[in-house]
């Protein structure tokens, strides 16, 4: 597993914004993936995005990496930012968008 947390590791620090999901940002395959999409879309916010379908061990090791059990998470700056219903709240709260802004 450690080989995984490397690449993992690798690909928040890498880039700034970093979305696991369940299929690309252009077909998404679940809601909640869809959702998260969809408010990134809305704040025209660019990130790298990673299909957890497409590989098995990617897909268990982040959610042993950020010890967060559901797909999607959204990571800024190497920080684990949450789930749907996280990100959905910051949205709607707008501090989503401030986060975007430092």
């Amino acid at each position: 597993m450690s080989e995984i947390f490397e690449l993992i590791s690798k690909q928040v620090t890498e880039n700034k914004v970093v979305l696991y999901i369940k299929g690309t940002p252009d077909f998404p395959q679940c809601g909640f993936s869809y959702r998260v999409v969809e408010i990134l879309g809305d704040l025209n916010i660019k990130y790298f995005a990673v299909d957890v379908l497409a590989d098995d061990l990617i897909r268990q090791g982040i959610k042993e990496y950020g010890n967060w059990p559901t797909i999607p998470q959204l990571y800024v700056n190497g920080n684990l930012v949450g789930g749907c219903d996280i990100i959905t709240s910051l949205y709607e709260s707008g501090e989503l968008k401030k986060l975007f802004d430092n």
